[in-house]
């Protein structure tokens, strides 16, 4: 049958997990120039997904895994660029929503100031970590709402509104990790701190102390700085192990110090090594070798910009038959021996290669409506390796939905920007107000513009 000419493909976006592959009705790229009226041109979008009757979703880099930034049948926002100008007197700086946070980074080096907490990998768009709310491994701090004093939102019906705690504060705690449902984040004015040199150290440790070393560190060594921890991943010795890394300040601090760099001299071994752990379980225990052993008497002061600004693409796999997944657990202290047995227990059966864990430290969050740290937290961050199939997804499915339930039953939440597998009870329970939220959605925006995957799997 020939192809008539008129005819026009719906474009097709896809998201970080290569699994969601999705037909909007538009897929606009918009550029921000510091001068632009970035708001008055997304209103625009917005009203006429509004008048068609179409869900409206904006991203910046879609590292979120189920769709959270993809409105089917929609109209997709793809964000970049914007402006970032700092407040010395007020240690803050105000940042576009499309801004990626190595633009971020780089900017505020050349000033010697550093964000106060951002996510872990500087890929990601400003405004969408605060969708997520996400958080990072700076201490002590709880996730990265606690660092933004007001965000500015366009809403359903167009308006232009400022939120913070202390303005139309309702909005800013459902805006804050409520994934873009409340409206279109363009703008945001957050903390900085100044930039440093600074220092590891390394503690091996048994899992069954790490909480305990953990918290000790984090809250009473105010000289710490940063810090995370890590496990043993290897199927046989799984979480047999755990390193602890804190980072003080440089008792010496260069003037001028060191410009931020995104990579180092180890940058391809380590992506190498971390890439051959899957379906090889000696390149698991030759990793942790490498990370635990070796690293420690290798390992040389950074500054804090450094620490922080390596991409995820450092360790990206170019196997086309596989994705990366992410899994996000948060722990109470007192459970976390709990979390060890129970991926003792779970994870080594699946088909999944587990390839990655870092543990961070989240203070408690009284702000956000679904706050998944309403108390202090030990954060798992957990990366898998998983078969482009039937069969891999149903794998991951059944995985996923094990841990959740076992997470749950140690007063835990689990991380929603992620692939799509918890039950709706699941979701209602580890977020009490998911009630609330959707209510106060539906108030807010009454013709549902602003919808997206997990809308429609969780709360629709």
């Amino acid at each position: 049958m020939p192809v008539h000419a008129e005819f026009s493909p719906r474009p097709i976006i896809n998201d970080a997990s290569r699994l969601n592959p999705t037909a909007v009705a538009r897929h606009i790229a918009l550029k921000a120039a510091p001068t632009d009226d970035i708001a008055g041109r997304i209103r625009q979008e917005i009203a006429a997904a509004k008048s068609e009757g179409r869900p409206f979703a904006i991203g910046v880099a879609r590292h979120s895994m189920g769709g959270q930034s993809i409105p089917k049948d929609g109209v997709a926002i793809t964000l970049t660029g914007g402006h970032i100008d700092t407040d010395r007197a007020n240690m803050t700086y105000r940042v576009g929503a499309g801004m990626r946070w190595f633009e971020v980074i780089r900017a505020l080096d050349a000033q010697g100031f550093s964000p106060a907490v951002m996510q872990s990998n500087s890929d990601f768009g400003v405004g969408s970590t605060f969708c997520v709310n996400s958080h990072g491994w700076p201490t002590r701090f709880g996730p990265f709402g606690s660092t933004v004093r007001s965000v500015q939102i366009v809403l359903a019906d167009g308006q232009l509104v400022e939120c913070s705690r202390t303005r139309e504060p309702e909005l800013f705690a459902l805006a804050m990790g409520g994934y873009g449902l409340m409206g279109a984040i363009v703008d945001l004015e957050l903390d900085m701190v100044p930039n440093a040199l600074m220092e590891p150290t390394y503690a091996r440790t048994k899992p069954s102390q790490f909480a305990d070393a953990f918290l000790h560190a984090v809250e009473n060594d105010p000289a710490v700085h940063m810090a995370y921890g890590r496990l043993s991943v290897a199927r046989e010795n799984l979480f047999d192990e755990a390193l602890l890394i804190t980072y003080r300040q440089a008792a010496t601090q260069p003037s001028p110090l060191p410009a931020v760099v995104d990579h180092g001299a180890l940058t391809g071994f380590s992506r190498d090594v971390y890439r051959l752990q899957t379906g090889r379980e000696w390149a698991k225990d030759f990793r942790w070798f490498m990370e635990a052993s070796v690293g420690p008497s290798i390992t040389g002061a950074a500054t804090r910009n450094t620490l922080m600004v390596e991409p995820v693409v450092n360790l990206a796999s170019g196997d086309a038959t596989r994705t990366d997944i992410l899994h996000e657990y948060f722990v109470p202290p007192d459970s976390f021996t709990g979390f060890v047995d129970l991926c003792r227990a779970v994870i080594p059966k699946a088909k999944a290669e587990f390839l990655n864990v870092t543990l961070r430290y989240v203070d408690a969050d009284p702000v956000a409506v679904l706050a998944y740290a309403p108390q202090k937290r030990i954060a798992a961050v957990m990366s898998f390796s998983q078969e482009i199939s039937p069969e891999g997804e149903a794998d991951m499915m059944r995985m996923t939905e094990t841990l959740i339930e076992g997470v749950k039953d140690l007063g835990g939440a689990f991380y929603l920007p992620y692939r799509l597998h918890a039950r709706r009870d699941h979701v209602r329970t580890i977020y009490p107000r998911t009630e609330e939220f959707v209510a106060a959605k539906r108030r807010i925006d009454p013709s549902l513009v602003f919808r997206n995957m997990m809308w429609d799997s969780y709360f629709a």
